[in-house]
This record gives structure tokens, sequence and C-alpha cells, in this order.
């Protein structure tokens, strides 16, 4: 079924300034663990055990922290330290990582575009390591790839948000056809709060079918002057089907400092154990 899963992770992340100057800002911590390492294990958790990332300059730490660390390892062999990478190690035995660079940065359409040779012709999960989701049973991927098996088109999470932040992300106007499911009619980019048709908005979580590559090589740019993976989904829809799924658990935008500040904080009293 659902093999692969890619992370997107080649941005500069401006709004971590200046500790993303010389740090991917997926791996920041949650508390003591880097956001893509938990995006993987949420990945490991739904089945998807072929792991695709897609970087950029100065992005080596994500290939070296998927990665054995003998001089590390040996320092702390036998000591209580040791137990603290158990969760990596388990990562690292079950999964395979397969990376590719892109060149520049033109919007997340054409960063999943240049994953394409990592994919190839089959559906794949795409995870956004800065929106961080936390449950206490199934995983948002999981969950997605669940319906995915009962419909067999892409899908998108969604989640509603406050409609002054729409102007933050993609929002979607969708038909339900069951509890918590809708049939996408319309989405659009970082609409304004006056033109969006919802506020139910697209969050970093989605099940794409192989055809989304042709159709993104043929999106024009759009929000931004960049190639909008929003704009190819509604090129989708119109041809044939595209769902949005109202998922079970937390959020966390990561990507801002206070959704960072806010994920820390609840890892901490909830997750962490030292």
């Amino acid at each position: 079924m659902i093999r692969k899963c890619l992370f997107p992770a080649a941005g500069y992340g401006t709004r971590f300034l200046p500790a993303t100057k010389s740090m991917p800002k997926e791996m920041m911590p949650i508390v003591n663990k880097p956001l893509i390492e938990y995006g993987v294990e949420e990945a490991l958790e739904a089945g998807l055990s072929q792991i695709c990332i897609v970087t950029g300059r100065g992005k080596r730490a994500l290939a070296d922290h998927f990665d054995t660390n003998y001089e590390l390892e040996h320092q702390i062999a036998g000591s209580s330290k040791e137990a603290m990478l158990n969760d990596i190690r388990h990562l690292i035995s079950s999964c395979t990582f397969s990376y590719i660079r892109q060149q520049e940065m033109k919007g997340l359409g054409h960063a999943i575009l240049t994953g394409e040779p990592l994919i190839g012709d089959e559906a794949f999960a795409v995870v956004l390591a800065d929106d961080l989701c936390i449950n206490t049973d199934d995983g948002v991927l999981s969950q997605m790839v669940k319906l995915y098996r009962q419909f067999r088109c892409s899908i998108v999470a969604i989640q509603e948000v406050p409609a002054n932040e729409t102007h933050k992300y993609g929002v979607i106007e969708g038909e339900m056809i069951k509890d918590d499911i809708f049939r996408i009619k319309s989405m659009v980019e970082k609409p304004a709060p006056e033109d969006a048709p919802s506020n139910m908005a697209i969050i970093g979580r989605y099940i794409l079918t192989p055809d989304i590559f042709d159709i993104i090589r043929n999106t024009e740019p759009g929000k931004g002057g960049e190639i909008q993976l929003t704009d190819a989904l509604l090129q989708q829809a119109k041809d044939g089907c595209v769902l949005a799924y109202k998922f079970r658990g937390k959020r966390f935008d990561c990507g801002s400092v206070d959704g960072y500040i806010e994920a820390t904080n609840y890892c901490y009293e909830n997750l962490y154990s030292p």
C-alpha cells in the first residue's frame, strides 16, 4: 500500500534566526528530541518505513542524526545515558533513509516535485516536521493511511482555525461526505479572512497519489511567486477527487515561536521522562 513518507526539509527557517543560521529548523528540539524525529516516529507507526528527505544547503545534520555515531556511542556504552539513544536507534534499525537536495527554494509544490526520484510511481505521505502532532491513540498519519485504504485518493489533514488566522494556511471549501471527511470543492492558499471559503485549514500531513507530480510540473507559480501545492491539489480535485480529513489529536505550529514554546511545555509536562 503506502510505504514511503516524504519530508520537505530544505527551508531556511528564518522565523527562528539566529538559531537556524547553522542548524536546520527540523533539528530544533522539543525538550530533548528533534522535530523531525517526532515526524519519523509518526510515519513508522503508520507503517511507512521508507523515509525520503528533501534537503538543502547546511542540512547535513539531518543525515547525521539518522546515522550511527560510533564515537559517542562508545563513550556512553554501559552508562545510564545509553538508554537515551533507544528511540533513535529503533528508528535507524527500522527505517531506510534517502536524501535529495533541492537547489532552489520555490515553494512546497516544488519541494515535493524534487522528491519524485525518491518516490517513484506510488502513493506516498508527506510530513511537514514543524507541524508537530501528538496523539494518545493512532497518530495522524495512521488515521490517514486507513482512510486511503478505503478511498484511494489524495487526502489532506485539516483543522479549524480562528478566522483571523486563515492568512497563514491553505484553506478548503468542501462537502461533508461523512463525519470529519470532506470532498474538496475549492481551496485557496493563505487567503485574507474576508476571502477565506471557510476556517478549515490544511496542516502539514498529506497522502498524495503519484499523478500529483505531473500536475505540479504543469502548475504555474502562485502566491508569493512560488509553486504552491495547494494549487496543484485544487487541480487534482477538479480532475478527480481530493479529500480533507479533520484529524484526531493535538497539533502545534512549531514554525512559530509561540507554537514552539507551547509544544515544548506540553511535551515536557506530558511526555518527557528523564
